[in-house]
Protein backbone atom coordinates (compact mmCIF):
# COMPACT_ATOMS: atom_id res chain seq x y z
CA UNK A 1 0.00 0.00 0.00
CA UNK A 2 2.84 2.41 0.81
CA UNK A 3 4.41 1.85 -2.62
CA UNK A 4 1.01 2.23 -4.29
CA UNK A 5 0.39 5.60 -2.58
CA UNK A 6 3.89 6.79 -3.52
CA UNK A 7 3.38 5.85 -7.15
CA UNK A 8 0.00 7.56 -7.17
CA UNK A 9 1.61 10.74 -5.83
CA UNK A 10 4.20 10.68 -8.64
CA UNK A 11 1.43 9.97 -11.11
CA UNK A 12 -0.58 13.00 -10.03
CA UNK A 13 2.43 15.30 -10.21
CA UNK A 14 3.60 13.99 -13.56
CA UNK A 15 0.26 13.91 -15.30
CA UNK A 16 -1.00 17.32 -14.24
CA UNK A 17 0.05 19.10 -17.43
CA UNK A 18 -1.62 16.40 -19.55
CA UNK A 19 -4.80 16.18 -17.53
CA UNK A 20 -7.00 17.96 -20.08
CA UNK A 21 -6.03 15.52 -22.81
CA UNK A 22 -6.01 12.35 -20.75
CA UNK A 23 -9.03 12.86 -18.49
CA UNK A 24 -11.56 11.18 -20.82
CA UNK A 25 -9.31 8.16 -21.27
CA UNK A 26 -8.58 7.87 -17.56
CA UNK A 27 -12.24 8.21 -16.67
CA UNK A 28 -13.25 5.41 -19.04
CA UNK A 29 -10.43 3.17 -17.88
CA UNK A 30 -10.93 3.65 -14.15
CA UNK A 31 -14.58 3.63 -13.07
CA UNK A 32 -15.42 4.23 -9.42
CA UNK A 33 -15.70 1.18 -7.20
CA UNK A 34 -19.35 0.60 -6.44
CA UNK A 35 -19.51 -2.58 -4.37
CA UNK A 36 -21.44 -1.95 -1.16
CA UNK A 37 -21.70 1.80 -1.75
CA UNK A 38 -24.63 4.07 -2.52
CA UNK A 39 -24.16 6.33 -5.57
CA UNK A 40 -23.06 9.29 -3.47
CA UNK A 41 -20.50 7.14 -1.60
CA UNK A 42 -18.75 5.86 -4.73
CA UNK A 43 -15.05 6.51 -4.64
CA UNK A 44 -13.66 9.37 -6.68
CA UNK A 45 -12.43 8.51 -10.15
CA UNK A 46 -8.89 9.28 -11.30
CA UNK A 47 -10.30 12.07 -13.49
CA UNK A 48 -12.07 13.61 -10.52
CA UNK A 49 -8.92 13.36 -8.43
CA UNK A 50 -6.96 15.14 -11.14
CA UNK A 51 -9.41 18.02 -11.01
CA UNK A 52 -9.14 18.15 -7.23
CA UNK A 53 -5.36 18.08 -7.49
CA UNK A 54 -5.51 21.17 -9.70
CA UNK A 55 -7.56 22.88 -6.99
CA UNK A 56 -4.96 21.82 -4.42
CA UNK A 57 -2.17 23.39 -6.49
CA UNK A 58 -3.97 26.70 -6.61
CA UNK A 59 -4.99 26.58 -2.96
CA UNK A 60 -1.38 26.04 -1.89
CA UNK A 61 -0.46 29.42 -3.42
CA UNK A 62 -2.58 31.04 -0.70
CA UNK A 63 -0.35 29.68 2.05
CA UNK A 64 2.75 31.05 0.35
CA UNK A 65 1.15 34.50 0.21
CA UNK A 66 -0.36 34.25 3.70
CA UNK A 67 2.77 33.57 5.76
CA UNK A 68 4.43 36.70 7.11
CA UNK A 69 7.90 36.89 5.54
CA UNK A 70 9.58 37.78 8.85
CA UNK A 71 7.68 35.91 11.57
CA UNK A 72 6.32 33.12 9.33
CA UNK A 73 3.02 33.35 11.23
CA UNK A 74 -0.14 32.81 9.17
CA UNK A 75 -2.30 35.88 8.62
CA UNK A 76 -5.95 35.36 9.41
CA UNK A 77 -7.19 36.37 5.96
CA UNK A 78 -6.44 37.93 2.59
CA UNK A 79 -9.05 39.92 0.63
CA UNK A 80 -9.69 41.00 -2.96
CA UNK A 81 -12.23 43.14 -4.85
CA UNK A 82 -12.52 45.74 -2.14
CA UNK A 83 -12.54 43.36 0.83
CA UNK A 84 -9.92 44.18 3.50
CA UNK A 85 -6.57 43.33 1.92
CA UNK A 86 -4.86 41.55 4.81
CA UNK A 87 -5.73 40.48 8.32
CA UNK A 88 -2.32 40.78 9.97
CA UNK A 89 -3.34 38.91 13.11
CA UNK A 90 -3.51 35.27 13.99
CA UNK A 91 -4.85 32.82 16.57
CA UNK A 92 -3.82 29.47 18.08
CA UNK A 93 -6.18 27.69 15.66
CA UNK A 94 -4.66 29.50 12.69
CA UNK A 95 -1.19 28.47 13.82
CA UNK A 96 -2.24 24.86 14.28
CA UNK A 97 -3.76 24.54 10.81
CA UNK A 98 -0.77 26.32 9.26
CA UNK A 99 1.33 23.34 10.40
CA UNK A 100 -1.25 21.01 8.78
CA UNK A 101 -0.91 22.88 5.51
CA UNK A 102 2.85 22.43 5.35
CA UNK A 103 2.30 18.72 5.93
CA UNK A 104 -0.37 18.52 3.23
CA UNK A 105 1.81 20.37 0.72
CA UNK A 106 4.55 17.82 1.30
CA UNK A 107 2.12 14.91 1.06
CA UNK A 108 0.72 16.17 -2.24
CA UNK A 109 4.16 16.77 -3.75
CA UNK A 110 3.64 20.52 -4.03
CA UNK A 111 6.86 21.11 -2.08
CA UNK A 112 9.68 18.69 -1.37
CA UNK A 113 10.55 17.36 2.06
CA UNK A 114 13.52 19.69 2.52
CA UNK A 115 11.37 22.74 1.81
CA UNK A 116 8.59 21.43 4.04
CA UNK A 117 11.01 20.88 6.92
CA UNK A 118 12.44 24.37 6.46
CA UNK A 119 8.95 25.92 6.62
CA UNK A 120 7.85 23.85 9.60
CA UNK A 121 11.06 24.69 11.45
CA UNK A 122 10.65 28.43 10.77
CA UNK A 123 7.07 28.43 12.06
CA UNK A 124 7.94 26.28 15.07
CA UNK A 125 10.84 28.58 15.95
CA UNK A 126 8.50 31.59 15.97
CA UNK A 127 5.89 29.76 18.02
CA UNK A 128 8.54 28.94 20.62
CA UNK A 129 9.16 32.68 20.98
CA UNK A 130 5.51 33.70 21.40
CA UNK A 131 4.41 34.81 24.84
CA UNK A 132 2.34 32.15 26.59
CA UNK A 133 0.49 31.40 29.81
CA UNK A 134 1.54 28.06 31.33
CA UNK A 135 2.33 26.81 27.82
CA UNK A 136 -0.96 27.96 26.31
CA UNK A 137 -1.08 30.51 23.54
CA UNK A 138 -3.11 33.67 24.02
CA UNK A 139 -6.07 34.35 21.74
CA UNK A 140 -4.46 36.81 19.31
CA UNK A 141 -1.02 37.80 18.01
CA UNK A 142 0.19 40.43 15.55
CA UNK A 143 1.72 38.54 12.61
CA UNK A 144 4.18 41.34 11.81
CA UNK A 145 5.74 41.41 15.27
CA UNK A 146 4.70 38.21 17.01
CA UNK A 147 3.37 40.29 19.88
CA UNK A 148 0.28 39.37 21.86
CA UNK A 149 -2.60 41.75 21.04
CA UNK A 150 -6.06 42.42 22.48
CA UNK A 151 -7.86 41.25 19.32
CA UNK A 152 -7.92 41.68 15.53
CA UNK A 153 -6.53 45.15 14.92
CA UNK A 154 -6.28 45.63 18.68
CA UNK A 155 -3.68 47.06 21.02
CA UNK A 156 -0.27 45.59 21.78
CA UNK A 157 -0.33 43.69 25.10
CA UNK A 158 3.15 42.19 24.95
CA UNK A 159 4.72 42.13 28.39
CA UNK A 160 1.52 43.07 30.19
CA UNK A 161 0.14 40.90 33.02
CA UNK A 162 -1.83 37.93 31.77
CA UNK A 163 -4.39 38.05 34.58
CA UNK A 164 -7.88 37.67 33.14
CA UNK A 165 -6.70 36.89 29.61
CA UNK A 166 -8.98 34.32 27.99
CA UNK A 167 -7.38 31.00 27.06
CA UNK A 168 -9.68 29.21 24.61
CA UNK A 169 -10.26 25.49 25.06
CA UNK A 170 -10.96 24.75 21.40
CA UNK A 171 -8.25 27.08 20.04
CA UNK A 172 -5.71 25.42 22.31
CA UNK A 173 -6.74 21.99 21.03
CA UNK A 174 -6.44 22.91 17.36
CA UNK A 175 -3.02 24.40 18.12
CA UNK A 176 -2.11 21.06 19.73
CA UNK A 177 -3.06 19.23 16.52
CA UNK A 178 -0.50 21.28 14.64
CA UNK A 179 2.18 20.16 17.07
CA UNK A 180 1.07 16.54 16.74
CA UNK A 181 1.21 16.72 12.94
CA UNK A 182 4.66 18.28 13.13
CA UNK A 183 6.17 15.66 15.39
CA UNK A 184 4.71 12.83 13.33
CA UNK A 185 5.89 14.07 9.94
CA UNK A 186 9.16 15.79 10.85
CA UNK A 187 11.06 13.58 13.36
CA UNK A 188 13.90 16.09 13.75
CA UNK A 189 11.37 18.60 15.06
CA UNK A 190 9.57 16.11 17.28
CA UNK A 191 11.36 16.92 20.58
CA UNK A 192 10.57 20.61 20.26
CA UNK A 193 6.97 20.07 19.18
CA UNK A 194 6.48 17.57 22.01
CA UNK A 195 7.90 20.03 24.54
CA UNK A 196 5.36 22.64 23.46
CA UNK A 197 2.55 20.08 23.61
CA UNK A 198 3.55 18.78 27.04
CA UNK A 199 3.72 22.31 28.44
CA UNK A 200 -0.08 22.56 28.21
CA UNK A 201 -2.23 20.91 30.88
CA UNK A 202 -5.66 20.49 29.30
CA UNK A 203 -7.00 19.48 32.68
CA UNK A 204 -7.64 23.15 33.45
CA UNK A 205 -10.55 23.02 31.01
CA UNK A 206 -12.24 20.05 32.70
CA UNK A 207 -15.08 20.50 35.18
CA UNK A 208 -14.24 18.05 37.96
CA UNK A 209 -17.33 18.86 40.00
CA UNK A 210 -19.73 16.36 41.56
CA UNK A 211 -21.44 14.54 38.70
CA UNK A 212 -24.30 13.52 40.99
CA UNK A 213 -25.09 17.15 41.74
CA UNK A 214 -24.44 18.93 38.44
CA UNK A 215 -25.43 17.92 34.93
CA UNK A 216 -22.45 19.81 33.50
CA UNK A 217 -19.83 18.31 35.81
CA UNK A 218 -17.54 16.14 33.72
CA UNK A 219 -17.86 18.41 30.69
CA UNK A 220 -15.34 20.96 29.41
CA UNK A 221 -15.37 24.63 30.19
CA UNK A 222 -15.21 26.84 27.12
CA UNK A 223 -11.95 28.34 28.30
CA UNK A 224 -9.91 29.57 31.22
CA UNK A 225 -9.31 33.10 32.49
CA UNK A 226 -5.59 33.30 33.21
CA UNK A 227 -4.72 33.36 36.91
CA UNK A 228 -8.42 33.51 37.80
CA UNK A 229 -10.30 30.36 36.91
CA UNK A 230 -12.46 28.61 34.34
CA UNK A 231 -14.92 30.34 32.03
CA UNK A 232 -18.56 30.41 33.10
CA UNK A 233 -19.84 28.25 30.23
CA UNK A 234 -19.46 24.63 29.16
CA UNK A 235 -19.25 22.73 25.91
CA UNK A 236 -22.39 20.65 26.33
CA UNK A 237 -22.78 19.11 22.87
CA UNK A 238 -20.27 16.50 21.67
CA UNK A 239 -21.03 16.91 17.96
CA UNK A 240 -19.22 20.21 17.51
CA UNK A 241 -15.75 21.27 16.41
CA UNK A 242 -15.01 21.66 20.13
CA UNK A 243 -14.81 17.88 20.64
CA UNK A 244 -11.22 18.08 19.44
CA UNK A 245 -10.40 19.29 22.96
CA UNK A 246 -11.94 16.12 24.42
CA UNK A 247 -9.79 14.02 22.07
CA UNK A 248 -6.66 15.92 23.12
CA UNK A 249 -7.59 15.89 26.81
CA UNK A 250 -8.25 12.15 26.85
CA UNK A 251 -5.21 11.39 24.70
CA UNK A 252 -2.83 13.39 26.90
CA UNK A 253 -4.41 11.84 30.02
CA UNK A 254 -5.05 15.31 31.40
CA UNK A 255 -8.81 14.74 31.35
CA UNK A 256 -10.54 11.52 32.42
CA UNK A 257 -12.65 9.64 29.90
CA UNK A 258 -15.67 10.96 31.79
CA UNK A 259 -15.61 13.98 29.48
CA UNK A 260 -16.61 11.77 26.54
CA UNK A 261 -19.62 10.25 28.26
CA UNK A 262 -20.78 13.29 30.19
CA UNK A 263 -20.96 15.55 27.12
CA UNK A 264 -24.37 15.21 25.48
CA UNK A 265 -25.22 13.63 22.12
CA UNK A 266 -28.39 15.73 22.22
CA UNK A 267 -29.35 18.30 24.80
CA UNK A 268 -31.44 16.82 27.63
CA UNK A 269 -35.13 16.48 26.76
CA UNK A 270 -36.12 19.03 29.39
CA UNK A 271 -34.21 21.71 27.47
CA UNK A 272 -37.47 22.61 25.74
CA UNK A 273 -35.93 25.48 23.76
CA UNK A 274 -33.80 23.11 21.66
CA UNK A 275 -34.44 22.52 17.96
CA UNK A 276 -36.32 19.22 18.28
CA UNK A 277 -37.39 16.80 20.96
CA UNK A 278 -34.59 14.21 20.81
CA UNK A 279 -35.39 10.59 20.07
CA UNK A 280 -33.27 7.64 21.18
CA UNK A 281 -32.48 5.39 24.12
CA UNK A 282 -30.13 4.97 27.07
CA UNK A 283 -27.01 2.85 26.66
CA UNK A 284 -24.31 1.94 29.18
CA UNK A 285 -20.60 1.85 28.37
CA UNK A 286 -17.48 1.14 30.40
CA UNK A 287 -14.83 3.79 30.02
CA UNK A 288 -11.82 2.29 28.16
CA UNK A 289 -9.31 3.85 30.56
CA UNK A 290 -10.95 3.83 33.99
CA UNK A 291 -13.45 1.00 33.50
CA UNK A 292 -16.17 3.13 35.13
CA UNK A 293 -19.71 2.57 33.76
CA UNK A 294 -21.56 5.50 32.21
CA UNK A 295 -25.16 5.60 31.05
CA UNK A 296 -25.54 7.80 27.97
CA UNK A 297 -28.68 8.95 26.24
CA UNK A 298 -28.03 8.08 22.60
CA UNK A 299 -30.25 10.73 21.10
CA UNK A 300 -30.77 12.01 17.59
CA UNK A 301 -32.77 14.50 15.53
CA UNK A 302 -34.27 13.98 12.09
CA UNK A 303 -34.73 16.18 9.04
CA UNK A 304 -35.76 15.34 5.49
CA UNK A 305 -36.08 11.71 6.54
CA UNK A 306 -32.48 11.43 7.77
CA UNK A 307 -31.51 10.74 11.39
CA UNK A 308 -28.38 12.39 12.80
CA UNK A 309 -26.79 13.53 16.04
CA UNK A 310 -27.14 17.34 15.94
CA UNK A 311 -24.54 20.03 16.43
CA UNK A 312 -25.02 23.33 18.22
CA UNK A 313 -25.71 25.46 15.13
CA UNK A 314 -26.20 23.00 12.28
CA UNK A 315 -23.00 23.93 10.44
CA UNK A 316 -20.84 21.59 8.40
CA UNK A 317 -17.55 22.35 10.12
CA UNK A 318 -19.03 21.57 13.55
CA UNK A 319 -19.85 18.08 12.37
CA UNK A 320 -16.95 17.28 10.05
CA UNK A 321 -13.84 19.32 10.91
CA UNK A 322 -12.66 16.73 13.42
CA UNK A 323 -12.78 14.03 10.76
CA UNK A 324 -9.96 15.78 8.90
CA UNK A 325 -7.47 14.66 11.54
CA UNK A 326 -9.28 12.07 13.69
CA UNK A 327 -10.06 8.82 11.79
CA UNK A 328 -13.71 8.95 12.80
CA UNK A 329 -14.81 7.40 9.51
CA UNK A 330 -12.91 4.18 10.12
CA UNK A 331 -12.64 4.11 13.93
CA UNK A 332 -16.28 4.90 14.70
CA UNK A 333 -18.38 2.97 12.17
CA UNK A 334 -21.43 3.05 14.47
CA UNK A 335 -20.74 6.39 16.15
CA UNK A 336 -19.14 9.45 14.59
CA UNK A 337 -18.07 7.61 11.46
CA UNK A 338 -21.73 6.92 10.73
CA UNK A 339 -22.92 10.31 11.92
CA UNK A 340 -20.42 12.25 9.84
CA UNK A 341 -21.92 10.71 6.70
CA UNK A 342 -25.55 11.11 7.75
CA UNK A 343 -24.92 14.65 8.98
CA UNK A 344 -23.48 15.61 5.58
CA UNK A 345 -26.40 13.98 3.79
CA UNK A 346 -28.90 15.75 6.04
CA UNK A 347 -27.38 19.16 5.35
CA UNK A 348 -27.28 18.47 1.64
CA UNK A 349 -30.98 17.55 1.70
CA UNK A 350 -31.95 20.49 3.90
CA UNK A 351 -30.19 23.02 1.68
CA UNK A 352 -31.51 21.69 -1.62
CA UNK A 353 -34.97 20.45 -0.59
CA UNK A 354 -36.04 22.70 2.29
CA UNK A 355 -34.25 25.92 1.33
CA UNK A 356 -34.39 25.09 -2.42
CA UNK A 357 -30.82 26.23 -2.97
CA UNK A 358 -28.99 24.99 -6.09
CA UNK A 359 -25.89 24.31 -3.95
CA UNK A 360 -25.26 23.38 -0.33
CA UNK A 361 -22.65 24.08 2.33
CA UNK A 362 -23.84 26.04 5.38
CA UNK A 363 -20.89 26.76 7.66
CA UNK A 364 -19.35 29.84 9.34
CA UNK A 365 -17.60 32.03 6.79
CA UNK A 366 -17.02 35.54 5.54
CA UNK A 367 -20.19 37.37 4.65
CA UNK A 368 -20.70 37.52 0.85
CA UNK A 369 -20.49 41.31 0.64
CA UNK A 370 -16.76 42.21 0.83
CA UNK A 371 -17.18 44.10 4.09
CA UNK A 372 -14.71 41.80 5.81
CA UNK A 373 -17.37 40.63 8.23
CA UNK A 374 -17.79 37.05 9.40
CA UNK A 375 -20.97 35.20 10.33
CA UNK A 376 -22.13 31.82 11.59
CA UNK A 377 -24.12 29.94 8.94
CA UNK A 378 -25.88 26.66 9.59
CA UNK A 379 -28.91 24.51 8.85
CA UNK A 380 -31.52 25.41 11.46
CA UNK A 381 -33.34 22.07 11.35
CA UNK A 382 -30.05 20.42 12.32
CA UNK A 383 -29.24 22.77 15.19
CA UNK A 384 -29.65 22.43 18.92
CA UNK A 385 -29.96 26.23 19.13
CA UNK A 386 -32.82 26.65 16.62
CA UNK A 387 -35.22 28.45 18.93
CA UNK A 388 -32.73 30.40 21.04
CA UNK A 389 -30.03 31.79 18.74
CA UNK A 390 -30.22 30.34 15.24
CA UNK A 391 -27.38 30.67 12.75
CA UNK A 392 -27.94 32.49 9.47
CA UNK A 393 -28.79 30.53 6.31
CA UNK A 394 -28.03 33.07 3.57
CA UNK A 395 -24.52 32.06 2.50
CA UNK A 396 -22.82 28.90 1.29
CA UNK A 397 -19.12 28.30 1.80
CA UNK A 398 -16.96 26.02 -0.39
CA UNK A 399 -15.04 24.54 2.53
CA UNK A 400 -18.19 22.62 3.49
CA UNK A 401 -18.08 20.63 0.24
CA UNK A 402 -14.46 19.67 0.78
CA UNK A 403 -15.16 18.54 4.35
CA UNK A 404 -17.70 16.10 2.91
CA UNK A 405 -15.33 14.57 0.35
CA UNK A 406 -14.43 11.58 2.52
CA UNK A 407 -18.01 10.78 3.57
CA UNK A 408 -20.12 11.64 0.51
CA UNK A 409 -17.45 11.95 -2.20
CA UNK A 410 -19.66 12.07 -5.27
CA UNK A 411 -22.14 14.56 -3.83
CA UNK A 412 -19.26 16.69 -2.59
CA UNK A 413 -17.47 16.65 -5.94
CA UNK A 414 -20.71 17.47 -7.76
CA UNK A 415 -21.31 20.45 -5.46
CA UNK A 416 -17.76 21.72 -6.00
CA UNK A 417 -18.41 21.65 -9.73
CA UNK A 418 -21.77 23.34 -9.30
CA UNK A 419 -20.20 26.16 -7.31
CA UNK A 420 -17.71 26.85 -10.08
CA UNK A 421 -20.21 26.60 -12.93
CA UNK A 422 -23.05 28.60 -11.34
CA UNK A 423 -20.84 31.24 -9.74
CA UNK A 424 -17.69 31.51 -11.91
CA UNK A 425 -16.35 34.40 -9.86
CA UNK A 426 -16.06 32.22 -6.78
CA UNK A 427 -12.83 30.66 -8.07
CA UNK A 428 -9.98 33.13 -7.70
CA UNK A 429 -6.18 33.30 -7.62
CA UNK A 430 -5.89 31.10 -4.50
CA UNK A 431 -8.76 28.72 -5.20
CA UNK A 432 -12.28 29.12 -3.86
CA UNK A 433 -13.26 32.40 -2.27
CA UNK A 434 -14.88 32.05 1.11
CA UNK A 435 -18.61 32.43 0.47
CA UNK A 436 -21.45 33.06 -1.94
CA UNK A 437 -25.07 34.02 -1.52
CA UNK A 438 -26.76 31.14 -3.38
CA UNK A 439 -29.76 33.28 -4.31
CA UNK A 440 -28.11 36.50 -5.50
CA UNK A 441 -24.73 35.09 -6.50
CA UNK A 442 -22.91 37.76 -4.50
CA UNK A 443 -19.44 36.57 -3.43
CA UNK A 444 -17.27 37.27 -0.40
CA UNK A 445 -13.86 37.81 -1.99
CA UNK A 446 -11.81 36.72 0.99
CA UNK A 447 -9.58 33.79 1.85
CA UNK A 448 -9.46 32.72 5.51
CA UNK A 449 -6.51 30.62 6.62
CA UNK A 450 -8.78 28.33 8.67
CA UNK A 451 -11.13 27.65 5.78
CA UNK A 452 -8.32 27.25 3.26
CA UNK A 453 -6.58 24.82 5.60
CA UNK A 454 -9.74 22.74 5.95
CA UNK A 455 -9.98 22.58 2.16
CA UNK A 456 -6.31 21.64 1.87
CA UNK A 457 -6.38 18.93 4.53
CA UNK A 458 -9.56 17.52 3.01
CA UNK A 459 -7.81 17.28 -0.35
CA UNK A 460 -4.87 15.51 1.28
CA UNK A 461 -7.30 12.90 2.63
CA UNK A 462 -9.33 12.63 -0.58
CA UNK A 463 -6.35 12.28 -2.90
CA UNK A 464 -4.01 10.19 -0.77
CA UNK A 465 -6.14 7.59 1.00
CA UNK A 466 -6.76 9.64 4.15
CA UNK A 467 -3.11 10.55 4.55
CA UNK A 468 -3.76 13.37 7.00
CA UNK A 469 -5.86 11.09 9.21
CA UNK A 470 -3.10 8.46 9.08
CA UNK A 471 -0.48 10.92 10.30
CA UNK A 472 -2.60 11.51 13.38
CA UNK A 473 -3.63 7.89 13.88
CA UNK A 474 0.05 7.03 14.36
CA UNK A 475 0.38 9.39 17.31
CA UNK A 476 -0.21 7.97 20.81
CA UNK A 477 -2.35 10.96 21.84
CA UNK A 478 -4.80 10.28 19.03
CA UNK A 479 -4.56 6.48 19.20
CA UNK A 480 -5.79 6.66 22.79
CA UNK A 481 -9.27 7.76 21.63
CA UNK A 482 -9.76 4.87 19.22
CA UNK A 483 -11.70 2.69 21.72
CA UNK A 484 -14.06 5.55 22.55
CA UNK A 485 -15.13 5.80 18.94
CA UNK A 486 -15.19 2.08 18.22
CA UNK A 487 -17.34 0.86 21.09
CA UNK A 488 -20.17 3.38 20.92
CA UNK A 489 -23.40 2.94 18.96
CA UNK A 490 -25.39 6.05 18.12
CA UNK A 491 -29.16 5.66 17.73
CA UNK A 492 -28.91 5.87 13.95
CA UNK A 493 -29.81 3.43 11.13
Amino acid sequence: MKVKRLLFGFFLCGIFCLSTIMTPLIASAAPARTTGATPQQKELTIAQKLELYNIARRTWQFFDADADPVTHLPMDNIGFNGAPAKGTYTSPTNIGVAFWSIVSAKDLGLINRVDALKRANALLTEVEKLSKWHGFLFSWYDTTTGHRISGPGGTDQEGQPATGAFISTVDSAWYATGLIATRQVFPTLAPRATALLNAMNFGIFYDNGDQNQSNTAGQMYGGYNADQGPANFHYGVLNAETRIAAYIGIGTHSMPGDVWWRTWRTLPADFTWQGQTPQGYNATYNDPQSGKPFTVFEGHYSTNGINFVPSWGGSMFEGLMNNLVIPETSWGPHSFGLNDRLYAQAQQAYSTQTLNYPVWGLSPASTPDDTGNYDAYGARNMASNKTCCPYDETAVTPHASFLALTVTPQKAFENIQQLRSRYPGIYGPYGFYDSVNPTTGQIGHRYLVLDQAMIFAALDNALLDNQMQRHFAADPVIAAVHPYLSQENFSLP
